[in-house]
């Protein structure tokens, strides 16, 4: 199959797909109700809980306990960095102390979480993702980065932004970007079982 490289063209044809898709824009609505309206600050823990259960719900974060995760996030104290559009605050988000010895990186599910706070602020990071970026990375060399790059926030954003750039996507937000990468990811990078 080929794999198209990345243009105004390509972002607009998976973005229609994507509106085009009732399943993805009924959660994205949901989701963008839930986080920006109903319960937009994070301070109560129920406020933030059934954030985190959507969350996981809609995009299979296989969080097995979201009581942990949502008590982790309101610990944190996150409001301030949100507005503040913090990058790091994805990666403190994301590790997670699960029992008195174990810690687990959730850091696909907490680039979501902060993404639907803020999304033209934070890029969401998946695995569908990553594979279209390391392909581009290697076709076309548009950045220098390692794949355990990806998962550093401060530095993915960076690279998303330097993709945007090279290709010339800098009329299209970092939320668009999310949808044309995804699905593009998905298509040209199936899950191998």
């Amino acid at each position: 199959m080929e794999i198209f490289t990345p243009s105004t063209e390509q972002v607009n044809l998976y973005l229609n797909k994507w509106d085009s898709n009732k399943k993805f824009v009924m959660q994205e609505s949901s989701l963008k109700k839930l986080f920006t309206e109903t319960y937009p600050n994070n301070i109560e823990m129920d406020d933030v809980l059934i954030k985190v259960c959507s969350l996981n719900d809609f995009y299979n974060t296989n969080i097995f306990n979201p009581f942990i995760v949502a008590e982790h996030i309101v610990n944190l104290i996150i409001d301030k960095r949100l507005f503040e559009k913090d990058l790091s605050l994805v990666n403190d988000i994301a590790i997670v102390q699960v029992n008195r010895t174990k810690k687990i990186n959730f850091y696909s599910f907490a680039t979501k979480y902060c993404s639907h706070h803020q999304p033209k602020v934070y890029p969401i990071y998946d695995i569908n993702v990553e594979n279209i970026l390391i392909h581009f990375k290697k076709k076309d060399n548009f950045s220098q980065f390692k794949k355990n790059d990806l998962k550093e926030y401060t530095i993915y954003h960076n690279i998303l932004i330097q993709f945007r750039r090279y290709y010339g996507l800098d009329n299209f937000t970092l939320k668009e970007l999310d949808k044309y990468l995804w699905q593009a990811g998905k298509e040209y990078f199936p899950k191998q079982y």
